[in-house]
């Protein structure tokens, strides 16, 4: 389920429109899984997982493998939700209409998704 959406203007990577918007406000007891677009994220929010980088000249260790794998087994939902809104091309294309009305047509595209899986 949608539950928040965030905006900014022109192209603005998700970590800063994160700490710009809802950073500080997400309570630590919520776990957080981020993908490695979020590099530095623990710095705000103790409790959150990001996939572990291989290291230069080097592999990571099975262990390390395993986790990654569980944490994107765990975000493929994300990744799903993300997939169902760039169906609309409200974020996938260039956006052309009003600024104003942004929001407000991406508000009605995730309670168009959130309504569409509360059915299935």
């Amino acid at each position: 389920m949608i539950i928040c959406v965030a905006f900014a203007t022109g192209k603005t990577h998700d970590f800063k429109i994160y700490t710009e918007s809802i950073g500080t406000a997400v309570i630590d007891e919520i776990l957080m899984l981020a993908d490695s677009g979020y590099q530095g994220i623990l710095d705000l929010h103790q409790n959150s997982k990001i996939p572990k980088k291989k290291p230069r000249n080097g592999e990571l260790t099975a262990e390390e493998k395993e986790e990654n794998t569980n944490l994107s087994k765990q975000r493929i939902f994300v990744e799903n939700m993300i997939a169902k809104i760039k169906v609309f091309k409200i974020v996938s294309n260039k956006y052309r209409n009003r600024r104003k009305r942004f929001a407000l047509r991406m508000s009605l595209i995730c309670g168009i998704i959130n309504f569409e899986n509360s059915l299935a």
